[in-house]
């Protein structure tokens, strides 16, 4: 087993890259929840004047990355891999924003786990010595998840209190080895969990056996306490997800709960009215790199610990009557 493996599932990594610069963009709706200060962009509406919604999240992704690098007037040239997803199919978002910058691209796709999967594997080249430098990036729109999970909001489909509101937004951050940014301490890669649940207008439901699954894994793993972290974010679970987490964990006597904040459930106030919360890629990208950046960036805490979770269906799969595999992977952040 490698020397920066610990347990089964999780890696230390000894060189604690970090996040030396990062950037933010969210929409009108976001701009007006709890979190609106958090954010380093606010569009003044969700179009971009672009003709199609597709082209306005790819043209958000790419104002991210361009805010990121100029943080520290860094040259693409100076980048080794971008590593980037996002929800549409092909990933094309992430595809297509990469044909701007001349280097090694690596599309992941995690559905709403995406950001931690992509922090996770950058972090590992740059533990390795394979990068100096490594771009991660990832953007949603409420309206082409819409229209590619559900329905054309044109249609005006009624939702479910048990639907997620995707969140229209963008986020990117720059890796490295040097000595400004929160630090990555530890990833936890989790295994697909699949409980049969089947009904995709609940997907909070059935991402929450993976983050409990992920969770319990990265603190057998690392020999730690949920009390260990000032905060523990999860994403998007939402209202109904996160209740279900929180009984799974008390079921097995776990305490510190109240540490426990879901990013989903966050992003939006109740006055809203956005069903069970935020969901979607960008949704815990932009609260980390957002709310929890500024957090430790100011002390206001010293260590956490993200948990993204992502529903892996499609709506092929949910057409067939499949159930929803789920994952979850944990990032541990220390100022």
């Amino acid at each position: 087993m490698g020397n920066n493996r610990v347990g089964i599932q999780t890696i230390a990594f000894s060189r604690q890259p970090r996040i030396a610069s990062s950037y933010t963009i969210v929409g009108p709706l976001e701009g007006k929840g709890p979190y609106a200060l958090e954010f380093q962009e606010i569009l003044p509406d969700d179009t971009l004047q672009q003709k199609t919604p597709e082209k306005t999240e790819r043209l958000m992704l790419e104002m991210a990355i361009e805010k990121t690098l100029q943080q520290n007037d860094t040259k693409i040239s100076d980048v080794q891999f971008y590593i980037a997803g996002d929800l549409l199919n092909q990933i094309i978002s992430s595809c297509f924003s990469a044909r701007t910058y001349p280097i090694p691209f690596l599309g992941v796709y995690g559905a709403c786990s995406t950001f931690c999967e992509a922090l996770g594997l950058g972090a590992i080249m740059l533990q390795g010595d394979f990068a100096d430098q490594v771009l991660i990036g990832t953007a949603s729109h409420y309206q082409t998840a819409e229209r590619q999970f559900r329905y054309p909001i044109e249609m005006n489909i009624q939702h479910h209190g048990t639907n997620h509101h995707t969140v229209t937004g963008a986020a990117a951050a720059l890796l490295n080895l040097g000595t400004e940014g929160p630090r990555i301490t530890h990833a936890t890669f989790g295994s697909i969990v699949d409980w049969g649940l089947k009904d995709a207008n609940d997907m909070g439901s059935a991402m929450a056996p993976a983050a409990f699954s992920t969770l319990k894994q990265h603190l057998i793993d690392t020999g730690r306490k949920i009390e260990d972290y000032d905060l523990i974010l999860t994403g998007d679970l939402g209202k109904q997800g996160s209740k279900m987490l929180k009984i799974l964990l008390s079921h097995e006597n776990y305490t510190g709960l109240e540490r426990i904040q879901d990013g989903g459930a966050s992003i939006y106030s109740d006055q809203q009215k956005t069903g069970a919360g935020g969901s979607g890629s960008a949704c815990v990208a932009v609260m980390t790199l957002g709310y929890l950046k500024n957090k430790l960036n100011s002390s206001k805490v010293k260590r956490v610990l993200i948990l993204a979770t992502g529903a892996l269906l499609s709506a092929t799969s949910s057409l067939q009557g499949d159930s929803i595999p789920c994952i979850a992977h944990g990032i541990a952040l220390e100022a």
